[in-house]
């Protein structure tokens, strides 16, 4: 009896081992990170407008001129690209009712034939609008409009990249106003236009319909935002309007030019939108600084631990259980690594930080940031 005791323990120690073994050389399993992503999103300090804003497309003086613009867009792929050869860029201020939103494109032939709301829009030149007030990269709204002024909006519960996207297609921006003014004619390949321009209102109640418990701004609070202008390539034949390949190229594809650039030719990154900080001054009363909050280096360390979480996934079929594994020393620094934490089930996981005013910051698989 004491001899078959002694094969069983001595079978189960060799099983323990062979486990223990198993595991570690599964955690050894060797990976070569993408570089650490670096994080520098645009910033835009918006003011109280000065005075009644009238939805008509036109940015009359007397409503736009103290309000100040962004800085002109740029290629969605950054400095790698050509700077855009037509000038776009976008004014915002607000009331107590909502939040309004002007832009200009420099544009000499403004053509367009879509006319069917909720169609595909950026099949034609056209200018569009994310937001996202939670700052959480979820439950974020896409708005795009053409020199027509016909409109697609859409509510997206997380980005396309992240597991369990929903479209919601048929959403209504809810009292949602707009209006487009084209400087030149529409669809007249004959003469040279200068630009055409948009002009839209949003309710705070249905922006912040994205966020429970809040119905508008205060003076601090900062909305993630981004624009963006398609650009079709055109060439004028037989007196219409063809799409053409870029130079050198044949496929037919468009230019994708944005105020906040995310690196590659997918703007529904909301990590990289830009920042819009509400001020309770009037525009033209006096300046406000944009605040560079500390909680977001926190939450772009766990961001960039989620794509190395991504990219674990892909090699290895499963997600690291180890921080050790994700080289966190390669994005933070030793004493900010020490105070990361990794939960897992088989199918999730939650990275935990805390910020350096003790809040606690979480990311978990599909890429949602948030703080209790």
């Amino acid at each position: 009896m004491k001899s078959t005791v002694a094969i069983i323990i001595f079978c189960l120690s060799l099983f323990v081992t062979s486990c223990n073994t198993s595991s570690t050389q599964s955690e050894e399993r060797e990976i070569n990170y993408d570089p650490p992503v670096s994080f520098d999103p645009p910033s835009y300090v918006c003011y109280r407008a000065p005075v009644t804003i009238t939805i008509d497309g036109v940015l009359s003086p007397e409503e736009w001129d103290l309000i100040p613009w962004t800085s002109y867009f740029v290629d969605i792929e950054g400095d790698k690209m050509p700077q855009p050869y037509l000038q776009t860029r976008v004014k915002m201020t607000y009331d107590d009712e909502g939040f309004y939103i002007a832009a200009l494109l420099e544009e000499p032939h403004i053509w367009t034939d879509i006319t069917e709301h909720d169609a595909v829009i950026y099949q034609n030149n056209n200018f569009e609008f994310f937001l996202n007030p939670s700052n959480d990269t979820h439950n974020y709204v896409e708005y795009e409009v053409n020199a027509l002024g016909t409109e697609w909006d859409l509510f997206l519960t997380k980005p396309y990249r992240d597991e369990g996207s929903i479209v919601l297609n048929n959403w209504e921006f809810m009292g949602m106003k707009s209006a487009v003014y084209v400087d030149g004619t529409l669809n007249n390949p004959i003469d040279t236009d200068t630009a055409w321009s948009v002009e839209i209102f949003l309710p705070w109640n249905t922006i912040y319909q994205l966020v429970p418990g809040k119905n508008k701004p205060v003076a601090g609070d900062q909305i993630r935002v981004n624009f963006s202008r398609v650009e079709w390539k055109t060439a004028i034949q037989e007196e219409q309007y063809v799409k053409i390949p870029f130079e050198g190229e044949d496929k037919i594809r468009e230019h994708n030019w944005v105020w906040a650039p995310t690196g590659i030719i997918n703007i529904h990154l909301p990590e990289f939108w830009g920042f819009v900080q509400i001020s309770d001054y009037q525009a033209g009363t006096g300046e406000d600084t944009f605040v560079k909050h500390a909680d977001e280096e926190t939450k772009w360390t766990l961001r960039n631990l989620y794509y190395r979480q991504r990219q674990y996934a892909e090699k290895f079929g499963r997600y690291a259980t180890a921080i050790t594994d994700l080289k966190p020393e390669e994005v933070c620094t030793e004493e900010i690594a020490a105070q990361l934490t990794l939960s897992n089930t088989p199918s999730m996981y939650e990275i935990t930080l805390p910020s350096p005013n003790g809040r606690v910051w979480r990311i978990r698989q599909d890429g949602l940031v948030w703080s209790n």
